[in-house]
């Protein structure tokens, strides 16, 4: 075989990146096959401990089986460590590059593409009473000068977490153009590059138009970002986002620990149990597959037995 498998998973990856598929994907991507890579090239080989930097210009693909894919899964979580949900995702980059191996007529099928291990139950997502959300968000502004200044722009951060269903990324991503306040409308490129439109509730729209004004005077020249730092003027880091939303909760006597997908569970545990209206909930929140989103209403059972006792006509008296 002229091609060697990193000549092949090269190709894969650069195809990739004209699907303008993120950098982490990609970098994850290939991270995930040349670890099954160095594995086929140990079996083949005979060796216990085989580096990445070892792995030779040799064609081991052609193995790549059911059988080698079980003990592939086998070999990650017995001696890897891994758990269930992170294996799963290294398969997904497998049955995607087996998938292409195929296309390129180098597999005659793609064993990966039923391959499936045993998953533990979903845990359920925590989530606060809608009274303790009220307690963080209408809790009164510090006497501090700097720390009151502070809490104008946590505090739009955190009814847009709330109000709109944000998760982290979009927040620390949001730019000026993405909101259109006269219409009470934001919109976010979430998961897989999708885009969806959210509205802004009328809380989290005062909140923006109190953090405006000061984030004009904070940000440097060419930042487009809706939320800066009050010292560089520089977009917020992620993590920088967390650790102002766990501050403001315990400034307002919240014990439970928070951080801002907790929020997003909230947004969605609250607006369902309101509502009921799963669907609506699953495009608010951008979900894909309703099935993602049918987790919440295992969180509010008293509203779930309500809506059952009044509608069906087999549970009234």
């Amino acid at each position: 075989m002229s091609r060697s498998d990193t000549v092949l998973l090269t190709q894969w990856l650069d195809g990739l990146t004209t699907q303008q598929r993120s950098s982490n994907t990609i970098k994850a991507y290939q991270r995930d096959v040349s670890q099954l890579l160095v594995f086929l090239q140990s079996e083949k080989n005979g060796i216990d401990d085989l580096e990445p930097h070892a792995i030779e210009n040799t064609y081991y693909f052609i193995q790549l089986n059911r059988e080698a894919l079980t003990r592939y899964a086998g070999f990650r979580m017995e001696e890897g460590g891994l758990a269930p949900s992170s294996l799963q995702r290294e398969l997904s980059a497998i049955r995607h590059f087996a998938s292409w191996l195929v296309e390129q007529h180098i597999l005659a099928h793609n064993p990966a593409q039923d391959f499936t291990i045993n998953r533990p139950p979903r845990p359920l997502p925590s989530t606060m009473d809608a009274e303790i959300v009220q307690q963080l968000l209408d809790q009164p502004a510090p006497e501090d000068r700097d720390e009151a200044r502070l809490w104008v722009r946590d505090r739009a951060m955190l009814e847009l977490l709330y109000g709109s269903g944000l998760r982290l990324s979009e927040l620390a991503d949001l730019t000026l153009p993405m909101l259109d306040l006269g219409r009470k409308l934001v919109t976010v490129t979430g998961k897989g590059r999708k885009t969806r439109i959210l509205p802004i509730g009328s809380k989290a729209l005062i909140a923006l138009q109190e953090w405006l004004p000061h984030r004009a005077l904070w940000a440097e020249e060419g930042v487009l970002h809706v939320f800066v730092s009050e010292r560089r003027g520089e977009s917020l880091h992620p993590r920088t986002i967390e650790r102002r939303v766990s501050h403001q909760a315990l400034r307002a006597g919240i014990a439970q620990h928070l951080h801002p997908h907790l929020l997003r569970h909230c947004f969605a545990t609250h607006l369902l149990a309101g509502s009921g209206d799963l669907r609506a909930v699953q495009e608010l929140l951008g979900h894909a597959n309703i099935s993602t989103t049918q987790i919440y209403t295992h969180l509010d059972f008293e509203h779930l037995t309500k809506v059952y006792d009044q509608a069906h006509p087999r549970a009234r008296k």
